[in-house]
């Protein structure tokens, strides 16, 4: 999604923010923090960490782009594999990329610049390639539509155990999470129901186990204890500051999240998850120790990268602006 992008100036704000940043793990070796090197990839808006590939992130572009999809090693920051989908129609707004317990990539083609303007969206499927090189895939493609009508969106996932597809619409004021039927079927209408809401989303990811969904916006993450298809509690998951905060999803053994942004030489940020929630992979604030919508005390890692932290950040870069000014008249 291309609005509410950071000016230069405030992306060198958010820099002397440093501190405020999470720590991350950067050892050199796969499924650490990278930046995408491939200048083909100016909008990454999604990601999904390969199952068949140790380090391989799958990413897109926004828009305007085509049917490509790419692997990208994290060793490198550098493109392995471009996957040119065919059998499709052309790309509208591709949003987000999920990988199913079938061994597909799901990729959502669900954003609505508009803001639901757009009676029904797609998603396209296609089996992870089992070896790394350019290739073009056959795809099958799925109409989708809501039940209570079209809306903007840019979070896909898929349940890593159902294998049921679950889309989290992106509202300021707060959306829906919708539940696809329990097989996705060509040809026909599929129709998306609301069961959850969320708060303002542009990406989010299931845990490996299926137990815990994580849900993320442009200045903070959340995490949700996810049973029997519905929502559970929430609890607040370390996140870093990034200039346009797109996408997310949890390392193969589900031992990090990887943050990444848009741009061009964009990054992904790997931040461990330590001392939370029932499946032991959440971050932040187990949710037995806080309530919904609770920062309350418990064992777990110092909140950073919450909404409030976002505040305070577009308040620092106002400031300076008005030191700025006054310098300048003075």
């Amino acid at each position: 999604m291309r609005s509410y992008r950071l000016t230069a100036f405030g992306a060198a704000a958010l820099l002397s923010l440093a501190a405020a940043v999470p720590a991350v793990a950067d050892d050199g070796g796969a499924d650490r923090s990278f930046t995408i090197k491939d200048p083909r990839i100016t909008e990454s808006s999604g990601l999904a960490a390969s199952r068949a590939h140790p380090g391989i992130y799958w990413t897109h572009n926004d828009s305007d782009d085509g049917p490509y999809v790419y692997a990208v090693d994290s060793r490198t920051g550098k493109t392995v594999a471009t996957i040119t989908m065919k059998g499709v129609g052309e790309p509208r707004d591709v949003e987000a990329i999920s990988l199913g317990p079938d061994g597909n990539l799901y990729v959502g083609d669900i954003g609505d610049n508009l803001n639901g303007s757009w009676d029904h969206v797609w998603i396209y499927r296609f089996p992870e390639p089992k070896v790394l090189r350019d290739a073009t895939v056959r795809a099958t493609q799925f109409d989708v539509k809501y039940a209570d009508g079209p809306r903007n969106a840019e979070a896909l996932m898929v349940h890593p155990k159902t294998g049921r597809v679950y889309i989290a619409s992106k509202k300021e004021g707060g959306g829906g999470l919708y539940e696809g039927p329990a097989k996705l079927t060509a040809g026909s209408d599929n129709i998306f129901r609301r069961v959850g809401e969320v708060p303002w989303v542009t990406d989010g990811a299931f845990s490996p186990d299926g137990k815990e969904l994580v849900l993320r916006s442009y200045f903070s993450a959340r995490g949700y204890v996810f049973a029997n298809g519905r929502l559970g509690k929430d609890y607040s998951v370390e996140s870093p500051l990034l200039g346009q905060a797109e996408s997310v999803t949890y390392t193969a053994d589900g031992s990090a999240l990887m943050y990444g942004s848009e741009g061009e030489r964009s990054d992904v940020v790997r931040v461990d998850l330590k001392n939370g929630g029932e499946s032991g992979r959440t971050g932040v604030k187990s949710p037995s120790s806080a309530g919904a919508g609770g920062d309350g005390g418990g064992d777990g890692v110092p909140v950073k990268g919450t909404t409030a932290t976002g505040l305070g950040v577009l308040a620092v870069i106002g400031l300076v602006l008005f030191l700025g000014r006054r310098r300048r008249k003075s």
